[in-house]
């Protein structure tokens, strides 16, 4: 059998829009993804389905996978005629042990190619506000190891060698020995005041940075909880950070934030979250399905011409309204001389998304807002196609009604509570792992609050924040005896988080001046 090939690529520091190009092509290729623990597990998902995933990670001193089977589970892949991604964090040619596996293969006679990544080595400082070189402070930057081969005899380090005070090191995989890498420089001319840095997860929304010295890092370091994986960074850079802290001062940094829309919903709500520097919590409360059983829908969409509007709701009402209709074997001629209206700018988005122009969007994204709208262009004597859940608000057909209109309501699909263990999220709850909770509809309150049981559900949120996209959900969260602290102007994603960062800006403003302090 001919051998397949495997591809060396670096996942990048943790963040995934820090994959290269590159990288995620490979991932894209691949029948066989053989990755570690700093390899961002969500890098997986651009995999085409039926690849097989393989984790080899070692987290601390608990390795599944020896080195030397790694690298025989690498050849053994490639040699069944698999593309293999081997995907390790940071840069696979950098303490990520690469060489010794490109050699292993160069010997099997496995061909293979090197796709890097980006460091955390450079990442994790960047983000933490350190340029490693600077023309004031540093001309020179030295990687060095914290963590050697154990098998070594001595060490290959020239800690007299090392540019005393004058360059800038980086130390990776180095918590473990930093008492003695500190004592190892002190001891070699560096100057126990010389500024350092630790940096933990690096690039993610979960990172953290602690500032001292030389004599007091490693104190610093216990007393705030610092564990691998840690970037270490010593030179008169780290002076810089004060200044150049841009990303751990992002309005939402550090804050949990659960988001309980669907899944397949979530992923732009994540993003939204994760650029002002949340740290997101998807678990969500419902699912959607078509509806089984479609022939009142079928049964509208095969005389489509006869309506003059076609309203849609949601996000979700646009997806299957149109899949069922590539299904009934049509297109969208069926739609020529229909006006199209959308509740807000995400509904009209995906509307736009199948090359269709919306007519109308409402001011506020709501019902009663869009009744008014219609109201303008004329209701009397019109016919409407309302494409929408199974259970919803019965405001707009009511109106359309009364205002002298026809309106055919179809469920398109139906919500359903998943059956996700309720146990961690309580867990959660009760250790104060979660700042913020994120409702985008009632039917996201309904379904979180009949995980638990009425009685608790005030005690279980007493610390967190509610987070609610319009008055209607909020109404519903007050129902339950949620509070609701925060509601946008607009009821959308993006409006939503900006009214989080809003929150978190006036409740808990903090200086970089006390935000030193809390780092100290």
């Amino acid at each position: 059998m001919r051998n397949g090939k495997v591809y060396l690529v670096g996942a990048g520091p943790g963040e995934p829009g820090l994959m290269t190009i590159k990288g995620l092509e490979a991932i894209k290729e691949a029948d066989c993804i053989i990755y570690d623990f700093l390899a961002n597990s969500r890098l997986l998902e651009h995999a085409k389905p039926g690849t097989e995933t393989i984790y080899v990670g070692k987290k601390g001193n608990f390795k599944t996978i020896s080195q030397d089977e790694i690298n025989r589970l690498i050849i053994k892949k490639a040699k069944s005629g698999k593309t293999v991604v081997r995907l390790k964090g940071g840069d696979p040619f950098i303490f990520g042990r690469g060489g010794e596996e490109a050699e292993e293969l160069v010997t099997e006679g496995v061909p293979f190619e090197v796709i890097p990544g980006v460091t955390s080595a450079t990442a994790a400082p960047a983000y933490a506000g350190i340029p490693l070189t600077h023309r004031d402070l540093s001309s020179s930057v030295t990687f060095v190891t914290g963590q050697e081969n154990p098998l070594k005899e001595g060490t290959s380090i020239d800690w007299k060698g090392l540019p005393s005070g004058k360059g800038t090191l980086v130390f990776l995989m180095g918590w473990k020995n930093l008492p003695l890498i500190t004592k190892k420089l002190i001891g070699n001319g560096w100057a126990p005041s010389t500024p350092v840095a630790l940096i933990r997860w690096g690039t993610l929304t979960k990172q953290k940075s602690v500032v001292g010295t030389l004599d007091n890092i490693v104190a610093l370091g216990e007393e705030v909880g610092i564990k691998p994986p840690t970037v270490t960074v010593v030179g008169d850079v780290v002076k810089l950070r004060e200044r150049l802290n841009w990303f751990e001062t992002k309005p939402l940094f550090g804050k949990r934030v659960l988001v309980t829309r669907a899944l397949e919903q979530s992923g732009d709500f994540t993003r939204v979250l994760e650029r002002y520097g949340a740290e997101p919590i998807t678990f969500p409360t419902i699912k959607t399905r078509p509806m089984a059983g479609s022939r009142g829908l079928d049964k509208a969409i095969k005389r489509l011409c006869a309506y003059d509007w076609a309203i849609f709701t949601s996000v979700n009402g646009v997806k299957y309204f149109f899949e069922r209709l590539k299904a009934l074997g049509l297109d969208l001629r069926e739609l020529k001389g229909v006006k199209i209206c959308a509740i807000g700018p995400m509904t009209g988005k995906a509307v736009e998304a199948h090359g269709i122009r919306v007519d109308l969007t409402p001011k506020e994204y709501r019902a009663e807002s869009l009744i008014e709208a219609l109201g303008k262009r004329g209701i009397n004597g019109k016919r409407f196609i309302l494409p929408r859940a199974l259970k919803a608000r019965e405001i707009l057909p009511v109106d359309i009604k009364r205002l002298g209109g026809k309106i055919d309501v179809v469920p398109t699909y139906k919500t359903v509570r998943p059956t996700k263990e309720a146990g961690e999220l309580r867990r959660m709850l009760l250790e104060g792992g979660v700042d913020c909770i994120t409702f985008t509809s009632s039917s996201t309150v309904i379904n979180f609050a009949a995980m638990f049981r009425k009685a608790e559900l005030p005690e279980l949120v007493r610390s967190v924040r509610i987070a609610c996209i319009g008055p209607i959900t909020a109404e519903t969260a007050k129902g339950y005896g949620l509070t609701v602290d925060i509601m946008p102007k607009d009821y959308t994603i993006a409006a939503l988080t900006e009214a989080m960062a809003e929150y978190y800006r006036q409740v808990s403003p903090l200086s970089a001046k006390g935000r030193r302090a809390a780092e100290d």
